[in-house]
């Protein structure tokens, strides 16, 4: 166990991080974000003497994974936090500072209370995958916001200009994302699994592929779910029965990624069908059932990847 450990806070930047000793007191230094930054943020608790301390940062979007793997590569104990951890953890603390030196004091805090399991780099083609998803999520979004444009404007010929370009740069990476899992054998082998679930191909199994990849740990298909948002949140307060919803707490993409496929899934697999009928026959509709199909989609994934066999259309329907 950990008894010394270093919270940081990462902005594009620089990052602020917090010291805590085994009594309780704190040293803060800030760095910046980028190698010179990294090196010094190696040598500087070493320069206290005693054990090497457990690293801990908040995950932030890409700021966090340089200086992650920096200090993976070098030996040193680290681990990155889902923010809805650390604000959940400042919650139980009441915390009511919010500045980059508070919140670095608040991750060393959540290391050395919670002594988190230590962070693994992505391995290279599955890093590749997820830059490549997230290139088709921006241009989607730029094109969708192009089309709501072109409805209002007057001068149609500039957007409509862009919006070909888009839709070309799109296709692109399209293509890169096919042939980079065509090209890693592991990929490859899964995403034909994910595949032959009906309706599962494209940008929703290349989605599923990366936020199930092993390197996840995700231990079942409930957990997945989870991660996905798609776990239901139910408030029963005393004896009332309140609200039930979508939690919508995890990874917004895989969330999207089964959406059209479930709609398809709803009409032509028939376990997610089985589903959605016995949910109308108790009087449910349109939105609770459609995410009841994602759920059912996103476990037949999970189930598939696990046993290493194709889709079978008789499954779940007992």
């Amino acid at each position: 166990m950990h008894t010394v450990a270093v919270g940081a806070d990462i902005a594009s930047a620089h990052f602020d991080a917090a010291r805590l000793d085994a009594g309780g007191r704190y040293e803060h230094k800030r760095f910046s974000n980028d190698l010179a930054g990294s090196v010094a943020f190696l040598a500087w608790p070493a320069g206290f003497g005693g054990e090497r301390p457990l690293a801990r940062m908040e995950a932030a979007g890409a700021y966090s994974p340089p200086l992650a793997g920096f200090l993976f590569a070098r030996g040193g104990p680290v681990a990155v936090a889902n923010p809805a951890r650390i604000a959940a953890f400042a919650k139980t603390e009441l915390s009511r500072a919010k500045t980059d030196k508070a919140d670095a004091k608040l991750v060393a805090r959540f290391a050395r209370e919670k002594q988190p399991p230590l962070w693994k780099p992505l391995p290279p083609a599955l890093r590749a995958l997820q830059s490549l998803l997230r290139r088709a999520e921006d241009l989607r979004g730029m094109l969708q916001t192009e089309r709501n444009r072109l409805d209002a404007a007057e001068a149609a010929r500039p957007i409509e200009a862009v919006t070909k370009a888009l839709g070309a740069e799109m296709e692109s990476v399209k293509a890169r994302l096919r042939k980079r899992t065509d090209e890693d054998p592991d990929l490859r082998g899964r995403r034909d699994l994910l595949e032959s679930i009906p309706g599962t191909g494209g940008a929703a199994a290349a989605r599923l592929l990366a936020a199930l990849h092993p390197h996840r740990g995700l231990a079942s298909a409930k957990r997945a779910a989870a991660h996905a948002g798609l776990d239901v949140r139910i408030r029963d307060p005393g004896k009332r029965i309140g609200t039930r919803h979508l939690a919508k707490r995890g990874d917004p993409p895989l969330r999207k990624a089964p959406y059209m496929p479930a709609l398809a899934a709803w009409r032509h697999n028939p376990a997610v069908k089985a589903l959605c009928e016995r949910l109308k026959a108790k009087g449910k509709n349109g939105k609770p059932v459609a995410c009841a199909a994602m759920r059912k989609l996103l476990h037949l994934a999970f189930a598939i990847l696990k046993s290493g066999k194709p889709f079978d259309p008789n499954y779940g329907l007992a």
